[in-house]
């Protein structure tokens, strides 16, 4: 069976995650340059943009690492600078390389998963009996279970992102960050690797996933609304069919592009001139 996110649940009509406003200052330098952007319930999102648009500042504030310099944030009803925000981060799963650097080579795949319910790496506490069934479910839901005696070394890197969002799931998030999930993956692995979490989408009981990333061909149908920033600016924010267009992507990277759609999946042509290729 899915789990389900806890009690950390917003009142109807309120967004899961809203921000309004949000300025990042360092060294006199605008990092990010009041953003404002809200999740719904049952919305999916994709933050895209160049190098140096903003991505990883803006992952940082809402986790709190990144303390901003103005603007709100408010997370699953809490305000940011009111509220125990090392706590509530716990409320937010996150699947990114610094997690993947951190984990420990011989940790057998449903140990990392059950680290996450604790928010611990290395994971060596006594393994309650329920804590054993909850993790074999997640290996379950995330196409890993065969894998649940098996150490980290010895993972592929595309099972490795499956046990991380596994270890993400245990904590019951209400929020689910995939940080530029299918980097180092190969094209057989990546393929597979978004399947699942075009699958992981539908699921009614997942938690809203915020995808980040630098290539369109990424954004599986799952993902409904799109956020794209520029130079720490919002170029555009909501439905993916309207905010993942020619004209706004061209201006989002510095180049013609041409964006083409089959199947619910996207490819970004390139113009040069007279040449072009695929990205």
């Amino acid at each position: 069976m899915p789990v389900k996110p806890d009690h950390y649940s917003v009142a109807a009509g309120i967004p899961t995650l809203a921000v309004t406003g949000l300025s990042v200052i360092r060294g006199g330098v605008k990092i990010l340059d009041k953003i404002s952007w809200s999740v719904r319930e049952g919305e999916h999102w994709a933050i895209l943009g160049p190098n140096g648009s903003g991505k990883t500042s803006l992952l940082g504030a809402l986790t709190g690492y990144l303390t901003p310099s103005s603007g709100e944030i408010i997370l699953l009803g809490q305000r940011y600078g009111a509220s125990n925000w090392p706590e509530l981060r716990k409320r937010i799963g996150i699947v990114s390389s610094l997690v993947r650097q951190r984990m420990a080579d011989l940790e057998p795949a449903l140990v990392s998963v059950i680290g996450g319910k604790y928010a611990m790496l290395g994971y060596w506490g006594g393994i309650r009996r329920r804590d054993r069934e909850e993790a074999l479910a997640i290996l379950r839901q995330v196409d890993c279970e065969p894998l649940a005696d098996r150490p980290w070394l010895v993972l592929s890197q595309g099972e490795r992102q499956r046990v991380l969002i596994g270890r993400a799931l245990m904590a019951r998030p209400r929020l689910l960050i995939l940080d530029e999930p299918c980097a180092g993956l190969d094209p057989v692995a990546r393929e597979h690797f978004l399947r699942f979490i075009d699958r992981l989408s539908a699921d009614r009981s997942a938690p809203a996933l915020i995808l980040v990333t630098h290539h369109v061909e990424e954004i599986v149908k799952g993902i409904s609304h799109a956020l794209l920033l520029k130079a720490g600016r919002v170029l555009a924010a909501g439905k993916r069919t309207l905010v993942l267009r020619n004209t706004l992507l061209s201006e989002a990277f510095g180049e013609p592009v041409h964006l083409i759609r089959r199947s619910g999946r996207m490819t970004l042509q390139l113009q040069f001139g007279e040449s072009s290729f695929h990205k």
